[in-house]
């Protein structure tokens, strides 16, 4: 019997959605990769979140993250239809550095991926960088402004992350719909810039 992703109530694809396209959504822990995918997503996203324990004292660095409860021990998983042939599928990884096996699966077919920073912890954007290149996959850089975070210039953060020139670099808000769909849409646009 062959898979039917019919019906319109929102949960399944419709007969014309002919493409999908994969978006990784990267960053270091606490960055707030979960809340994006939330945001983005037109399904109840798929979270993998589970209550940090004493295991994870020493090793999670809560610094910077107060109140911080949870973390991402797989991925989260979000659909966003973007026209009736084109799906965009975004996976979210684990930003801790215990969970990078994961990576290996996750790159696999991803056309790019959007790196969320957090202008208060910018030297933790390396490790995930370094993967991201590692794997060999295209990425635009959305700097989560959350209240109160310094307002570093792009000139600043271009330099601090070492970026190349052609690295997009866009603010966002991942609370946020639109300031969220426009770092995909700056990223997208990064994808095909790439093809021409």
């Amino acid at each position: 019997m062959a898979f039917k992703p019919v019906l319109d109530d929102g949960v399944y694809l419709r007969n014309s959605v002919q493409t999908a396209a994969k978006i990784l959504v990267v960053g270091h822990f606490a960055v707030g990769k979960t809340t994006f995918i939330g945001t983005m997503s037109e399904i109840p996203p798929l979270r993998t979140e589970e209550v940090m324990t004493q295991a994870g004292e020493g090793v999670d660095d809560l610094r910077g993250t107060p109140g911080k409860t949870t973390t991402t021990v797989a991925m989260d998983f979000g659909r966003l239809t973007l026209s009736e042939r084109l799906v965009l599928y975004l996976f979210g990884t684990p930003g801790q550095q215990r969970f990078v096996q994961v990576w290996e699966d996750m790159s696999r077919g991803a056309l790019g991926a959007l790196v969320l920073v957090d202008p208060n912890r910018l030297e933790e954007s390396f490790a995930v960088m370094d993967l991201v290149e590692h794997y060999g996959i295209p990425y635009a850089i959305a700097v989560n402004r959350f209240d109160g975070t310094p307002s570093h210039t792009d000139e600043e953060i271009r330099e601090a992350l070492d970026l190349l020139p052609e690295t997009p670099l866009v603010n966002c808000d991942a609370r946020d719909q639109r300031s969220s769909a426009n770092s995909l849409i700056v990223l997208v646009r990064y994808l095909q810039s790439r093809l021409s």
